[in-house]
């Protein structure tokens, strides 16, 4: 029997959570907080299933264009979940780290922020990569300055900038992703990780974020074994169990 193939890092962009909410007449907020409590159990459900980096984008630079009241909530939803939750990733024994800018995010976000990443820093059972106020695009443009800061004095030869110096000088060194997840039914990839999914396997299930419950992940995997990863045409075989 052919092995089964567990990615080493997913992705996914949460879609849906606000459409979710209003197939069923309820407040966009009810949508986000839903997607919240299943992004919760699905995190601990998918690093347990054997992958070790799970990158999830929760809030981009251009979501600050919603409305007030939207980002308003948003921001108090992670301020209280993110301390709350403290103690189930603890239990669970993951490392949250965060990937975005920090300016823009108020105090309280930065500092339920900072109590997960450092409660956790030293859990062992995979990393939990929650991107927001991120973008892409940003994450190239504050890659490029970083390393020009490093190395503003000429200590650096042009033939020493490659690949790998770029990935370590990303918000976070965590690889390449091997499978990338968009809920919904929405086909974008909206500024996500453009560096880290150049050979992704992508998936676009119909499913708002709400319903990707544990049995519908389970499902992708299915799906993401019966694909035939290429690199420039050369076949791939993922890390296995």
């Amino acid at each position: 029997m052919k092995n089964f193939k567990i990615p080493n890092h997913v992705g996914i962009i949460l879609d849906g959570n606000g459409r979710w909410a209003t197939s069923r007449n309820l407040k966009r907020s009810e949508g986000h907080k839903a997607g919240y409590k299943n992004l919760k159990k699905l995190s601990v459900h998918i690093l347990n299933k054997g992958v070790k980096i799970l990158s999830v984008f929760v809030f981009s630079t251009e979501n600050f264009k919603r409305s007030e009241e939207e980002v308003g909530y948003l921001m108090n939803l992670m301020v209280k979940k993110f301390r709350m939750d403290a103690k189930y990733f603890m239990k669970n024994n993951v490392k949250v780290v965060f990937s975005g800018r920090r300016d823009g995010l108020r105090k309280d976000v930065l500092d339920s922020m900072d109590y997960l990443v450092d409660l956790t820093k030293d859990n062992t059972n995979g990393i939990f990569n929650i991107c927001l106020n991120y973008g892409s695009r940003s994450e190239i443009v504050d890659m490029t300055k970083k390393i020009a800061e490093k190395y503003k004095n000429n200590e650096i030869d042009l033939d020493d900038i490659d690949e790998e110096l770029v990935s370590k000088n990303l918000y976070n060194d965590l690889g390449d992703i091997d499978f990338l997840i968009r809920t919904s039914g929405e086909q974008r990839i909206s500024n996500f990780m453009l560096w880290q999914i150049s050979y992704s396997e992508i998936y676009f299930p119909e499913t708002y974020f709400p319903d990707f419950d544990n049995k519908e992940f389970d499902k992708s995997l299915e799906i993401y074994n019966n694909r035939d990863r290429r690199f420039g045409g050369v076949n791939y075989d993922t890390k296995t169990n």
